[in-house]
């Protein structure tokens, strides 16, 4: 039997973005520094030198940018706090000026109807706790919670869903094991402490969101599923070593109260600790944007794996990132029958394609039409999702690739700021208006009707 939703306001029709990608203003109002601020400083890793000193500007055109979220006709907004622009050092002083803009947006919302999902951390560690180890230190999981009850305190009676972290997957794989993103350290299965600590962050987090009156609490993870590369069963154990490393590894704690088979001893896991991960969180945040192939590793490979092309050459995106909604229907009921009763709501807190520059971006509606129909396939085998955010509201900055990707329903000249809705953005407009009083969609496949500004939708500069 197909669920029904309720009401409108049940299910979150949304877009996301990130402190970092969109806000600017890295120097002002005593905001700290961030390790991405000091990984766009050095030569190299960020694509043609690129940083996000100014971005798209958000910090000071955040009105324009919630009437663009209003127009849409959403009833969620998913941001993140950039923990520098509140803590800059990641502990000690609180900075009042950083917490008054967070303030007002959250305000900003609400005078426009919208529900705030506030992420706490979405990457941009303050660069101190860096220097002190980072998130292999186990001391920055502590550092967590006293931020998250700081921005609680002052914001809890006012946002709907809280997110405690965005993605940790990355942020071990990425920043501290292939050393790609920031903190741009290389250390492998070295990196499996950040793991952890995360996740433990996390626990404790929940913690003090709840002691500080938040409503709903919930963690983002980024789901990659692997696909064997061909029917031989080394490619298939490959293949379960993956998924466990990079996507069980962050829910099993969460759902299951223990580590899956990582292949490797875990002596930073200590007595009590994953009854602190596992505390009951209210929602389970699904960002997803392509499977990966998967075969068994070549020897010597320090990974049991080795990641390959996803199999049947699917079309691909403008970042060659295949095309497979199908793998987002599989990983929604793989979740259902993985955790069973103890999987939460899931919200999917991301979802969306970069392709050029163009305004008339019908692949990215075909992308999203493709992967709306999949999330009503899984809710029609029964699993319970209320909520669906399109990354991203703005084109933005894409931390390593720079200014080069394009994800933004609205498009942004990055000289002038002028932003102009897209052709995807009339289109997620009239998905939202056509999804029926229970807010399901009744079809994704709705013709946009030309421009977002030629049908009369606010255009910024």
């Amino acid at each position: 039997m197909t669920p029904v939703l309720g009401s409108p306001s049940e299910f979150q029709w949304g877009v996301a973005t990130a402190a970092f990608q969109i806000e600017g203003a890295t120097g002002e109002d005593g905001r700290g520094v961030s390790v991405w601020d000091t990984f766009c400083r050095e030569p190299g890793r960020i694509r043609d030198g690129h940083h996000a000193d100014v971005a798209c500007d958000h910090y000071h055109r955040w009105p324009e940018d919630l009437d663009l979220i209003a127009g849409l006709g959403a009833n969620a907004y998913r941001f993140s706090i950039a923990w520098p622009r509140v803590q800059p050092d990641g502990s000690g002083p609180v900075n009042t000026k950083g917490l008054d803009f967070y303030d007002r947006l959250v305000d900003g919302l609400a005078e426009r109807g919208l529900n705030a999902t506030a992420t706490l951390f979405h990457w941009d560690l303050p660069q101190p706790l860096e220097d002190a180890g980072g998130w292999l230190n186990r001391d920055t999981a502590a550092r967590f919670a006293e931020y998250a009850a700081i921005v609680a305190e002052r914001l809890a009676d006012r946002v709907a869903l809280w997110i405690t972290l965005n993605e940790p997957t990355v942020v071990m794989a990425y920043g501290y094991a292939f050393g790609v993103h920031a903190p741009g350290r290389a250390l492998m299965l070295g990196a499996l402490p950040v793991a952890h600590h995360q996740l433990l962050g996390h626990g404790l987090a929940v913690e003090a969101l709840r002691g500080a009156g938040a409503r709903s609490i919930g963690i983002t993870n980024n789901y990659t599923p692997g696909q064997p590369a061909s029917d031989r069963p080394e490619d298939a154990t490959a293949t379960e070593a993956f998924d466990n490393l990079l996507n069980w590894q962050f829910t099993d704690p969460l759902l299951r109260g223990g580590y899956p088979d990582l292949g490797a001893e875990l002596p930073h896991v200590r007595d009590g600790d994953l009854a602190v991960v596992s505390a009951p969180i209210d929602v389970l945040g699904v960002n997803y944007y392509n499977p990966v192939g998967i075969a068994a590793p070549a020897e010597g490979d320090v990974l049991p794996f080795t990641m390959t092309e996803v199999p049947g050459s699917p079309p691909v995106t403008g970042m060659g990132w295949p095309v497979v909604p199908e793998a987002l229907h599989r990983l929604l009921t793989t979740l259902k029958s993985r955790y069973g009763d103890a999987l939460p709501p899931i919200q999917i807190t991301e979802s969306g394609c970069s392709y050029d520059e163009a305004l008339d971006d019908r692949p990215r509606i075909d992308y999203l039409s493709a992967h709306v129909d999949a999330v009503r396939a899984a809710m029609h085998d029964g699993v319970d999702v209320r909520g669906y955010y399109v990354w991203s509201l703005l084109d933005n900055f894409e931390w390593a690739e720079g200014y080069h990707p394009r994800f933004g329903l609205v498009h942004v000249d990055y000289a002038t700021q002028r932003r102009t809705p897209r052709t995807s953005y009339a289109w997620y407009r009239d998905l939202i208006a056509a999804s029926g009083p229970d807010g399901r969609p009744r079809t994704a496949s709705i013709p946009a009707r030309g421009h977002a500004d030629d049908a009369g939708e606010r255009v910024a500069e």
